[in-house]
């Protein structure tokens, strides 16, 4: 299904951002559901809780925010607006 490929990629750009920047977790991820990007906010949040099982953004808040331009330039796409991530403290942070 095209929408799990999506939520998939997703999902792995947030595990990337996460690995790079040493990450424990990832708390929160506020997404922006374009208005033709074929996801309700229901369905994404329902892809999205199945595709974060064992990763490092299991269990994170989900925030979305539904945008209603469809001549919008990201009217087709779901865009990452904000990730708040765990990060240790490390010496010399």
């Amino acid at each position: 299904m095209h929408e799990t490929g999506i939520v998939r990629d997703l999902v792995s750009h947030l595990e990337t951002l996460a690995d790079e920047s040493g990450a424990l977790s990832i708390e929160r991820v506020c997404v922006s559901l374009g208005a033709l990007s074929q996801f309700s906010p229901a369905h994404f949040r329902e892809h999205f809780e199945e595709e974060v099982q064992g990763t490092l953004a299991q269990g994170a808040r989900l925030e979305i925010e539904e945008a209603r331009d469809p001549a919008d330039p990201d009217a087709l796409h779901v865009v990452i607006r904000s990730v708040d991530l765990d990060i240790p403290d490390g010496p010399g942070w």
